[in-house]
């Protein structure tokens, strides 16, 4: 049985494109969108044409047409709250997604919709797998300290959850057993805590928990209150500096943690601050998520983009060993990741979700 299978991962200015058959990664593509070309459209939704003709022009390339496919599986965006899984691509998230019935605007959000443009046609699948709104949380986990501000379930769930399969794979134990704790470490930063299957407390990367090398995390309530009626920013000017200019760039002009690794290496003793700081931060997270899960993890896992330089796990092992058996997968392979979401539910090991 073919099981070819394209992968779709649309970001702020490129789409990452994958090719499977099976499992194996036959071809794999990063279309840049020039600044230019994205400013011709006004809103998000009116991208869909162009990204759609350039994701068929990149099957050309492999001389593979959308009819030859099995299924079409792509990120899933920031839509409301849902549990973990994969889920086909229908009408009601579709509306919602169009609606702007989601929990933020992203460039994810795009996947559903380009999925389902090049599938439909065909009579092929779409899917979505793990999206950043997979929430599990406990109850008490929701409770903020100010009742109109709860705590929402947003988070780098597709790679958390793959490195979590990943993990319980290595142990020997379902991930439906075990207790483990796992830091996603990118651009943004997510510290979850996984009892029984479920992701049951994470740190929103937008609002809280470490700060990462372009947000700013966990910020002092009465001094962010002061700032934000300093009138030295708008409202739109302030959420920048906070998500996108925070972090290692407001302290060190950089959120490459490669420059800031070279910076340390030449001595540059504020860099070395900076960057101890922000493993001193991610490292207290995780040690949040030991006391969720009452010190009963059977392990702690790292893994992103940032688990790949070499300085910070320098500094961040250290503060971590204490806590159990370490686990480091460096880097992230969302695509593999979205295909494998996909074969589960074609090869019937997985029931799929649906969204309602």
């Amino acid at each position: 049985m073919a099981e070819k299978i394209l992968v779709i991962n649309p970001g702020a200015t490129s789409t990452k494109v994958g090719v499977f058959d099976g499992e194996k990664m036959t071809f794999t593509e990063v279309v840049r969108h020039h600044t230019d070309d994205l400013m011709e459209f006004t809103n998000l939704f009116d991208q869909l044409e162009y990204r759609e003709r350039l994701i068929l022009r990149v099957l050309e390339q492999v001389d593979l047409g959308a009819a030859d496919l099995s299924a079409v599986v792509a990120r899933g965006g920031a839509f409301k709250p849902l549990t973990s899984g994969t889920y086909p691509v229908n009408e009601a998230m579709v509306n919602d997604v169009r609606s702007g019935n989601v929990a933020a605007e992203h460039a994810s959000n795009l996947g559903c919709l380009l999925a389902r443009r090049i599938a439909q046609p065909n009579d092929i699948p779409a899917f979505i797998v793990d999206p950043v709104s997979v929430d599990e949380f406990d109850e008490i986990a929701r409770i903020s300290g100010i009742p109109e501000l709860e705590r929402r379930s947003l988070s780098h769930a597709l790679n958390i959850k793959a490195t979590a399969r990943r993990a319980a794979a290595e142990l020997g134990k379902p991930y439906d057993k075990l207790c483990l704790i796992i830091a996603h470490l990118g651009t943004g930063i997510s510290i979850s805590a996984h009892r029984d299957g479920r992701m049951v407390d994470v740190n929103n990367a937008n609002d809280g928990g470490p700060f990462s090398p372009q947000r700013a995390g966990s910020l002092p309530t009465t001094g962010l209150i002061k700032l934000c009626f300093s009138g030295r920013y708008s409202a739109a000017e302030l959420k920048k500096r906070v998500v996108g200019n925070g972090g290692l760039k407001a302290y060190l002009g950089t959120d490459d943690a490669r420059e800031v690794g070279a910076k340390i290496e030449n001595g540059d003793k504020e860099a070395l601050k900076i960057f101890t700081a922000m493993a001193y931060q991610i490292a207290k997270e995780m040690g949040a998520m030991a006391a969720v899960l009452e010190g009963k993890q059977d392990a702690v896992v790292v893994t992103g983009g940032l688990s790949q330089n070499p300085k910070l796990m320098e500094l961040l092992t250290p503060r971590l060993e204490w806590l159990g058996k370490l686990l480091v997968y460096p880097g992230e392979d969302e695509l593999c990741a979205l295909a494998k979401g996909a074969l589960r539910v074609l090869r019937d090991e997985e029931q799929p979700k649906e969204y309602v």
